[in-house]
C-alpha cells in the first residue's frame, strides 16, 4: 500500500471517530433530566390511611400524619404538634373519607357529642334500648363495643293451673352494644383501668326487623344478655361461608373480599336459635306444653262465636258452659246452672231433670223423676 492511500485511510478513520463522538454528545445532551418527586415542605396534617365509611370507629391504624403543601392547609385540618391523636381514638366518622384525604374536625364526632349515636350506626341499622338488671346484664361486664346474645325466658301456661312450661330461648345473636345507660364509652379510673359499673339499660345496634322482635319479646317474658367471645365472630363467619350464606364474587379483589367478610362478621343474626325447657334442667319439670282439654276448646269456641251485646259494639255477653240441671214442669223445660261440686245424686222432689256436661244431656244418677 502506497503512502497516499495510507494517509487517506487514517484521515477517514479520524473523521469517523469524530463523527461518532459528536453524535453521542448530541443525543446525551437532548435526554430529559431526571424527574424528582415534589415533596411538600408544609406542615404535617392528619389524613386517612384507608377509605373510611360513615360510622367507622377511629382506631390507631386508620389515621396518620403526612406533609401537606402550606398554601393548601385549612383551619379545619388536624396539624401535627397541635392535635392530640389519643383524643381522636374512639371517635366516629360522620361523612365518608377517601384514602389520603385530610381529616377535618367536622368529619369526626366524639362520644357524648350530639349525633354520636346516629353516626355510630351502620347503614340500614337501628338503635334499640332494653332494660336489664344486674343478673340479666352480666353484672355490669358489658361495655360499648362488645357483642351479646339475647335470651328470652318465659312461662307457657297449659290446660290446668299447675301445667306450666318453663323455657329459655336464644332469640338473637351477635348484637353490638352501642351504649350502657347514657354512656357510649368505657369508664376508666386514674390508672387507666376499666371501671365496672351497674346500669339499667343497654342500647343495641339491630336491623329494623330485629328491633320489632325485641319489642315483642319484652311483652312475652324476661330478656337477658349473654356476653359473646371475640373468637365467636370468626367461627360464625366460617359456618356461614361453609353453609353458602355468604357469596363472594369470583372477580372480587382482596380488599373487596375482606370488606364483605368484615360486614358478615358484624351482621346481627336471628336464625338458628336454640332453646331449653324445664325438663332439660330438672326431671320434675315439663318438657312440652300440655294440650287443652275438650271442654276448654269448647269454651274458647263459644266465647269467640258469642253475639255481642246490644247497644252497638258492646262486649260479648258471657256464656255459661259449666254443669247445669234441666228441669221440666209439664211442657216447660228450663236449664238451671249448678256448682261444679254439686252432688249429681241430689234428689229433686216433684221434678224431672238431668245433668248436662259439655253440651250433652245425661240422666242424673240417683235423681227421682215424678210426673
Amino acid at each position: 500500500m502506497d503512502r497516499k492511500k495510507l494517509v487517506l485511510l487514517l484521515g477517514a478513520l479520524i473523521i469517523a471517530i469524530g463523527t461518532a463522538f459528536a453524535a453521542r454528545s448530541i443525543f446525551a445532551g437532548g435526554a430529559a433530566p431526571d424527574a424528582e418527586a415534589a415533596v411538600p415542605t408544609g406542615p404535617r396534617v392528619l389524613v386517612a390511611k384507608r377509605a373510611l365509611t360513615a360510622g367507622t370507629i377511629i382506631t390507631a391504624d386508620a389515621l396518620g400524619f403526612q406533609p401537606w403543601p402550606k398554601e393548601l392547609v385549612q383551619d379545619a385540618y388536624f396539624i401535627d404538634g397541635e392535635a392530640d391523636m389519643n383524643k381522636l381514638l374512639g371517635t366516629v366518622v360522620r361523612y365518608p373519607i377517601t384514602a389520603g384525604e385530610p381529616v377535618t374536625q367536622g368529619s369526626l364526632v366524639a362520644p357524648g357529642d350530639r349525633g354520636f349515636l346516629a353516626a355510630a350506626l351502620g347503614p340500614g341499622m337501628r338503635a334499640v334500648t332494653v332494660p336489664v338488671s344486674a343478673q340479666s346484664g352480666v353484672a355490669g361486664f358489658v361495655f360499648p363495643g362488645d357483642r351479646v346474645d339475647v335470651v328470652l325466658t318465659q312461662q307457657v301456661e297449659g290446660a290446668c293451673d299447675d301445667c306450666t312450661l318453663k323455657t329459655a330461648e336464644t332469640v338473637l345473636r351477635n348484637l353490638r352494644v352501642l351504649a350502657t345507660d347514657q354512656t357510649t364509652e368505657k369508664t376508666t379510673d386514674e390508672n387507666g383501668k376499666t371501671v365496672v359499673e351497674q346500669f339499667s339499660t343497654v342500647t343495641l345496634e339491630v336491623t329494623p326487623k330485629i328491633a320489632e322482635k325485641i319489642a315483642v319479646a319484652q311483652t312475652i317474658g324476661t330478656i337477658s344478655l349473654v356476653l359473646r367471645s371475640i373468637a365467636d365472630s370468626q367461627s360464625e363467619l366460617e359456618k356461614a361461608v361453609a353453609a353458602g350464606d355468604i357469596q363472594i364474587p369470583a372477580g372480587a379483589t382482596p380488599e373487596e373480599e375482606e370488606k364483605m367478610l368484615k360486614a358478615a362478621m358484624a351482621r346481627p343474626l336471628d336464625k338458628g336459635t336454640t332453646f331449653v325447657t324445664g325438663g332439660d334442667v330438672s326431671r320434675f319439670q315439663r318438657s312440652t306444653v300440655p294440650p287443652k282439654t275438650r271442654q276448654q276448646e269448647t269454651q274458647v269456641a263459644a266465647a269467640q262465636s258469642a253475639p255481642r251485646a246490644s247497644g252497638g259494639g258492646g262486649a260479648a255477653a258471657p256464656v255459661y258452659t259449666g254443669p247445669s240441671v234441666r228441669v221440666t214442669r209439664g211442657k216447660e223445660t228450663t236449664d238451671t246452672p249448678v256448682s261444679a261440686k254439686a252432688n249429681a245424686g241430689a234428689v229433686l222432689s216433684g221434678q224431672s231433670s238431668g245433668v248436662r256436661r259439655a253440651g250433652q244431656t245425661v240422666p242424673a244418677a240417683g235423681m227421682t223423676v215424678i210426673n
